[in-house]
């Protein structure tokens, strides 16, 4: 782990780690602030890309994340279905909630822990890479990795593709 990375992308590290997680965040030569930025610098399909998104629930205000497929849309209705009504969050609550700003959320290190459900359109791959706390800064793992690390359901939470 290199001491010149930003203390976000240490504080995705050190749960890996201690995770027992064989791979570390590693740096990309510019922002991937989107899935296909992510995959175009990686050389990797955009379903590989294990995209973050943050709704807000409307009953307790807490983060709700989705970890869903870089080629997917989230279907909010679906969503709602298995955590009770959500809306959009913005910039600020993202960062607020998480610690992270939008386009470097990991799926772990949150500053709160959120609600989290990891889309099943994951496991169509043996790696995928996820943000590590930076738009500059992703790590790969395996689907059942993200499954374990974030201890959440894996569920059926995107709008059927066209």
């Amino acid at each position: 782990m290199s001491e010149q990375f930003p203390d976000s992308v240490k504080r995705v590290a050190a749960p890996l780690a201690a995770a027992g997680h064989a791979d570390a965040p590693v740096w990309l030569d510019s922002a991937a602030r989107t899935s296909q930025q992510a995959a175009d610098a990686l050389g990797v399909e955009v379903g590989q890309i294990a995209k973050s998104v943050i709704f807000r629930r409307r009953s307790d205000d807490a983060a709700v994340l989705v970890v869903t497929s870089g080629d997917r849309r989230v279907d909010e209705k679906k969503v709602a279905a298995r955590v009770g009504a959500v809306g959009r969050a913005d910039a600020d609550f993202v960062k607020a909630k998480t610690g992270f700003a939008i386009g470097g959320v990991s799926p772990v290190a949150h500053a709160t822990p959120p609600v989290t459900l990891v889309d099943r359109e994951l496991f169509r791959f043996a790696r995928i890479w996820a943000a590590a706390g930076h738009p500059n800064a992703v790590f790969p793992l395996a689907p059942g990795d993200l499954e374990r690390l974030t201890g959440a359901p894996v569920a059926d939470v995107t709008a059927s593709p066209a």
